[in-house]
């Protein structure tokens, strides 16, 4: 590479992570990242636009969406917004095929999308909540996986990296979460096994409690246009449960950063970790 052109991609690489400055683990590779459009997705489209990754911002909300989109293509990163609902198989295979009918391939699917919607004991949950809260932190993988390993069998190449949680460990007042990152993990540890013959590397990351500075769609926000019904007495378990995990918490003791979680789903995503299938890296700070 020409010096001059490297500078100027080190240069855009310091403007989306100061991490990644220099590094292009993912050049020209095809990257889709779903719930780009805040917190833990869009630092993980960041980072890989850093790393010169060709990235897919997978959203369900416009707006935000176009936010990441433009910061990447602002540093030079070739870059694609997809509107999808990856709650569903259709718009997980929409979101795969519109990819690869733009860019010819699939090299690295990032499922971060996901979250907890309530802070409750369990007996106050209702079924159509849980069931709520199984189709976004469960499903939402679940369907993007099944549409990434068909384009990638075909290639014989791919890495997949999930999102779990540390809450998987045990966690507060959200066990239909807990249940979700566990199927999140299991998962991950199975297709890591089953499909390591194809060229294909499948693991996650379990981050801990992590800031969101710019978070702009709230956890109630289903779908675009359709709002939860708040649960009585969230906030009271929510400060209850940051309580409980920091208060002598070992370890680091304090949130996470969302970079700081994209800095290990870009490992994962890269080569450097070409050995690597069917982990699950604990990045919780030790909590």
């Amino acid at each position: 590479m020409d010096p001059r052109t490297l500078a100027g991609a080190t240069a855009e690489a310091a403007a989306l992570d100061s991490r990644a400055a220099g590094a292009r683990r993912l050049q020209n590779k095809v990257c889709i990242v779903t719930g780009a459009g805040q917190g833990i997705g869009r630092a993980t489209a960041r980072r890989f636009g850093a790393e010169g990754g060709k990235v897919v911002v997978a959203e369900r909300i416009e707006e935000t969406g176009r936010e990441t989109l433009e910061q990447l293509q602002s540093a030079g990163v070739e870059a694609m917004l997809c509107l999808s609902d990856v709650s569903t198989f259709a718009g997980a295979s929409e979101l795969v095929s519109k990819t690869v009918e733009r860019f010819g391939r699939l090299d690295v699917m990032a499922n971060v999308v996901g979250g907890t919607i309530w802070w409750q004991p369990l007996h106050l949950y209702s079924e159509e909540q849980i069931l709520q809260e199984l189709e976004r932190s469960l499903h939402t993988t679940l369907w993007c996986c099944r549409a990434a390993l068909a384009v990638m069998v075909e290639q014989q190449s791919g890495s997949i990296v999930n999102v779990s949680s540390s809450v998987t460990k045990g966690g507060f007042f959200r066990a239909p979460y807990a249940a979700s990152k566990g199927g999140v993990e299991a998962l991950t540890r199975v297709l890591g096994a089953e499909y390591g013959k194809y060229g294909i590397r499948v693991n996650a990351v379990a981050p801990g409690s992590t800031e969101i500075p710019d978070r702009r769609t709230s956890r109630l926000t289903l779908r675009p246009g359709i709002e939860a019904e708040p649960a009585t007495d969230t906030e009271k378990y929510y400060k209850q449960m940051l309580e409980m995990r920091m208060d002598g918490s070992p370890g680091l003791g304090r949130r996470s950063q969302p970079d700081e979680q994209a800095a290990a789903i870009a490992f994962l995503a890269s080569e450097d970790a070409s050995y690597v299938t069917g982990h699950v890296i604990d990045a919780s700070g030790g909590c």
